[in-house]
């Protein structure tokens, strides 16, 4: 440490400069790392981690397994049973107590990997993504080498109470090791996994997802402090989730008509909703490919992607129970040509 970094210090301490107390206060964390005393680095930047911060990017470690990805700000597309858990999560974690490790499980499109993304907003924490694809190797031996060097990667954090890690679809090193098409090899990779989360510093926040939970290593289980069940969807839950979906992809493509209770028809002709992953993408799909001055024509793509087949069967229409006026948004003709053409429907039959 210099004597302009004291004189700063005092400077901005003075001025009640908080922003230039901090960065200069890094800039001696800095200094302290690249001359070997990283106990001191790490200490000086706990002291001041209350708030964002000038983190030094070169008292990083660089990373080779883990990859930092964006915090969304998307709203919250779960229901409120799942929500209720995961603001139970930030209550546990801000309490500083040792719970760190987390297993969201549930079916693909349930919201495992962006509820990840928002407990990082909800706890104000970076996230890094680790893909457990990109771990395995056919090397033997390798895979332990490339965990253990994961887990140093962790280790590393220099604001380890700033963090999260995801550990992304788990299943392949999670599976239960006693099944008889096990690969030995495999199994040693699982210990070695088991072995860095006994190890890990209880400051980073981990998060697992698997979509096999029914299949799930029960040493792995033990693991986690709470296991978080994402399939936990009622039909009106859905319901609700996709008119929060609509009502977000009307503002962002600029489009001004809606009718809820035609899109709940729609969206009612199938026998039971998808989860929010797959709602998302039929809704998104049908909005951002409508024009923007044909503010009904996202009705007609939505029921095409729903059914398969384009609006044009009014006697299905009529069995679906929409009414004459929304039939004629789905299929683009008067009220009194749909009228005319279900009385020759009738007599016919």
């Amino acid at each position: 440490m210099k004597k302009k970094n004291i004189i700063n210090l005092i400077k901005y301490y003075a001025d009640k400069n908080d922003a230039g107390f901090k960065s200069e206060s890094y800039e001696i964390a800095k200094e302290f790392s690249e001359t070997g005393d990283e106990q001191l680095a790490e200490y000086i930047m706990a002291l001041i981690s209350g708030v964002n911060t000038f983190v030094p990017q070169t008292a990083e470690k660089e990373l080779e397994f883990l990859k930092k990805i964006d915090i969304t700000n998307d709203m919250l597309l779960l229901s409120d049973s799942i929500t209720q858990d995961l603001l139970g999560i930030a209550n546990a974690v801000s309490r500083n107590v040792g719970i760190n490790k987390f297993l969201f499980q549930g079916v693909p499109g349930t919201g495992k990997t962006e509820a990840s993304k928002q407990m990082a907003r909800i706890l104000d924490r970076d996230i890094y993504i680790v893909d457990f694809s990109e771990i395995i190797d056919s090397k033997l031996g390798q895979t332990q080498k490339n965990i253990a060097s994961l887990f140093d990667e962790i280790s590393s954090f220099n604001m380890p109470e700033k963090k999260i890690v995801l550990f992304d679809e788990i299943d392949a090193l999670a599976l239960d090791r006693t099944n008889a098409n096990d690969v030995r090899e495999m199994g040693r990779a699982t210990t070695a996994v088991l072995k860095g989360m006994d190890h890990l510093d209880s400051r980073v926040v981990l998060i697992a997802t698997t979509n096999l939970f029914e299949h799930f290593d029960k040493a792995f289980m033990r693991r986690f402090d709470f296991i978080v069940n994402f399939n936990r969807y009622s039909q009106k839950d859905l319901m609700t989730i996709a008119e929060k979906i609509l009502d977000t992809f009307l503002l962002k493509f600029k489009l001004a008509n809606k009718d809820i209770r035609l899109f709940r028809k729609i969206l009612s002709v199938l026998p039971q909703l998808p989860y929010p992953g797959e709602l998302k993408n039929m809704v998104r799909t049908a909005v951002a490919f409508s024009a923007q001055d044909d503010g009904t024509e996202y009705f007609r793509r939505l029921y095409s992607i729903i059914t398969g087949k384009e609006a044009n069967d009014l006697s299905e229409l009529q069995k679906q129970n929409f009414t004459i006026r929304e039939m004629g948004i789905l299929t683009q003709k008067s009220k009194s040509t749909i009228a005319r053409e279900l009385k020759e429907v009738a007599i016919n039959e």
